[in-house]
């Protein structure tokens, strides 16, 4: 197989998840784009993103189909069979959609001019097809599973917690390259970032301050297929160090936090993490300014009118 000279990653969100998908971006990436794709020479599973559609490893580009087809003809694809899909599903920044009849037409041309045997459907490989801003890119193909989906009902839930796309994209900003990281969520409520991280092989413990809530986030966690463990207690408590800790601080409809009680979460943070993300229902840039903090991304998830601060922080 081919090495790959870059990749090319589709996006799907919607209008209020339009900041949370630029700030996963910049974790993933160290950049981020206004458009619905971004290219880019690191490989990230697409699965592990709410946000991704498709990831294409470019392994030939041209700036006219003609001069593509003469390019992968070059390809010997043995003991293995292949189908071709164009991704132009939508439109892509500037680039229009292409209509399904032409979308067959040029998969055919494209895939007839590889040298191989193809199987439209079940293929041991799948090449993809892209044009964007007047350039065809052609590699293998990577479609997205929704992993978060599978989590969606869990058996212990509440009103206020997380989405689960939502703490799929914060454990990803938090966490963006797992390997070796130790992570803490000491403030788990029923286990939705646990459950996420968890599903993308991240080193992470939970903890929460409600018997009920523990016995509720372990239901979760075993009902999906995981382990790990949740301990019963405050923050104040914890004793270990860990590289990341992810905290949503806590919030029902009939309580709030204190100030105080705010910002004693928040220094405890500060003591047991190098690295912190915050998610909050209102403003807290003082708060962790004060408890010696540099922030070093934010953004906001919506939910109609119902707004969550997310501060990534060091």
């Amino acid at each position: 197989m081919k090495k790959p000279s870059k990749y090319i990653y589709t996006y799907i969100h919607h209008p209020d998840e339009y900041e949370l998908r630029r700030m996963e971006m910049r974790s993933f990436f160290g950049f981020d784009t206004e458009e619905n794709f971004i290219i880019s020479e690191r490989c990230i599973d697409p699965s592990r993103s709410p946000f991704m559609e498709d990831r294409l490893e470019v392994w030939y580009e041209a700036d006219r189909m003609e001069e593509l087809q003469q390019l992968v003809k070059e390809l010997k694809i043995e003991d293995a069979t292949y189908k071709v899909v164009c991704l132009n599903r939508m439109d892509l920044g500037k680039t229009k959609k292409i209509p399904h009849p032409e979308r067959r037409k040029i998969e055919k041309q494209i895939g007839l001019s590889i040298n191989g045997e193809p199987n439209l459907n079940q293929p041991d490989l799948v090449f993809g097809l892209l044009h964007i801003n007047d350039r065809w890119y052609f590699g293998k193909s990577s479609k997205a599973e929704s992993i978060w989906r599978k989590h969606l009902h869990k058996p212990s839930s509440y009103s206020t917690a997380l989405s689960t796309r939502v703490a799929r994209a914060i454990v990803n900003i938090a966490i963006p390259e797992p390997e070796g990281i130790r992570a803490i969520d000491p403030c788990c409520g029923i286990g939705t970032v646990l459950i996420e991280a968890l599903s993308m092989n991240i080193n992470i413990v939970g903890r929460d301050i409600s018997p009920l809530v523990c016995v509720g986030a372990r239901k979760n966690i075993a009902h999906f297929g995981y382990e790990t463990t949740v301990t019963k207690g405050s923050i104040t408590d914890v004793t270990d160090h860990y590289d990341v800790a992810i905290v949503d601080l806590p919030y029902n409809i009939y309580s709030h936090l204190s100030l105080e009680e705010e910002y004693n979460i928040i220094l405890h943070a500060r003591r047991i993490a190098d690295r912190v993300l915050f998610v909050a229902i209102k403003p807290i840039e003082h708060l962790v300014q004060k408890a010696g903090f540099v922030i070093k991304d934010r953004s906001v998830a919506k939910k109609s009118n119902f707004i969550r601060h997310i501060l990534l922080c060091e």
